[in-house]
């Protein structure tokens, strides 16, 4: 990549940086491209130049935001530290997302996953579902999940919810409770064992 592209990358990058932290903070209405330009330190005509629309702008700060989750969990996945640890891990991130997002940008991130095709289906679909089935062999493995439930079970439970929070009337009372579904799902009606 030359200079121009690399610099290009950085501007369009720290637009969408910039965009995703006051969407997430503020909303999406609240939020008009003078405020953003004027955060991420150049002028509306380079986020039109670049992004041609607040719609798209709004669309690739999601596609942003997906793959900084997505990495976030592949790190975990990938990372050294032992399975308990990993799930505490994806708890605590969770957790953290569903306080820091805002109502309407969550909407608006629920409405494209439900879209047939959409993009966070795809990620979902083509990067996610591998990551799940290995946290899974891992956790057989260490003998932290039970060898007798089978991966297909689990991921069917996986797949449920996702369906699940792919209706429109659940989105507003699930968000408080990403937690306790997390907490559910890793250590079920009993709960973690000391």
């Amino acid at each position: 990549m030359d200079g121009f592209k690399k610099r290009t990358q950085r501007k369009k990058n720290k637009i969408l940086e910039t965009s995703l932290r006051l969407f997430t903070n503020d909303g999406i209405k609240n939020v008009p491209i003078a405020k953003i330009a004027s955060e991420a330190n150049v002028s509306q005509v380079t986020i039109y130049n670049y992004f041609e629309s607040k719609e798209n702008l709004l669309y690739e700060t999601m596609v942003y935001f997906v793959e900084i989750e997505y990495q976030k969990f592949q790190n975990i996945i990938d990372s050294d530290v032992s399975f308990p640890e990993k799930i505490e891990q994806i708890i605590f991130n969770k957790k953290d997302d569903a306080e820091k997002i805002n109502e309407e940008l969550y909407h608006y991130l629920m409405q494209d996953f439900s879209n047939e095709g959409s993009f966070i289906e795809k990620v979902y679909q083509e990067k996610s579902i591998p990551l799940f089935e290995q946290l899974i062999a891992e956790g057989k493995k260490t003998g932290y999940i039970h060898r007798d439930i089978s991966t297909e079970a689990m991921m069917v439970y996986i797949h449920m919810f996702k369906d699940y929070m792919k209706n429109e009337d659940v989105r507003d009372y699930i968000l408080p409770l990403t937690e306790d579904i997390i907490k559910l799902f890793f250590y079920g009606m009993m709960g973690k064992r000391e």
